[in-house]
């Protein structure tokens, strides 16, 4: 999720545009359209290579549900390691915190891997396919990118390290 020091309607319109992508519905600014229009400025809904939205250089947000009705579990981690989590177990709180630095540096060694953006959603033509499944999704500056817990899928290696950082590192567990 946006952290709290950007605008409310910049949160709530980049939740929703990945709340979509998780449901399996096409995100403005996919292959067959033009720029998605975002707020001026810097932030997560700026348009990022093919129009695609993208969060701020070191930044990523994270958002995982199980199924299309499960809870939404938000995560989003600033470049210098703070954490929001918002309904991170189903139970609609919110908590906060900080990685260490080790995870601080593997993280931003991850994000700033040119092989990442090989593995956005766009690069892939990636579709959610499963029912019921485990999705995740990784916004970071060179765009989404999605997974899902589904038997033979394969998960792109980056964007697993930092999905496996980031739950890893982070209290919160999803439960179904």
């Amino acid at each position: 999720m946006p952290s709290a020091s950007w605008p409310r309607p910049v949160r709530v319109s980049v939740a929703a545009l990945l709340a979509a992508a998780l449901a399996g519905c096409a995100l403005p600014g996919s292959a067959d359209d033009g720029p998605a229009p975002g707020p001026a400025g810097t932030g997560p809904s700026q348009p990022g290579p093919g129009g695609a939205a993208t969060a701020g250089r070191g930044e990523v947000s994270l958002l995982q549900r199980v199924g299309t009705d499960g809870p939404l579990r938000t995560l989003n981690v600033e470049p210098d390691g703070r954490w929001e989590c918002v309904d991170c177990a189903g139970d609609g709180v919110t908590s906060t915190g900080v990685l260490g630095p080790e995870h601080v540096a593997r993280l931003q060694k991850l994000l700033a891997d040119p092989g990442l953006a090989k593995e956005t959603d766009q690069v892939r033509r990636y579709q959610v396919t499963c029912i019921d499944a485990l999705t995740s999704s990784l916004l970071t500056s060179t765009g989404l990118v999605t997974s899902q817990d589904c038997p033979g899928e394969e998960h792109p290696p980056i964007a697993n390290e930092i999905l496996l950082l980031l739950t890893q590192a982070t209290p919160a567990e999803m439960t179904a």
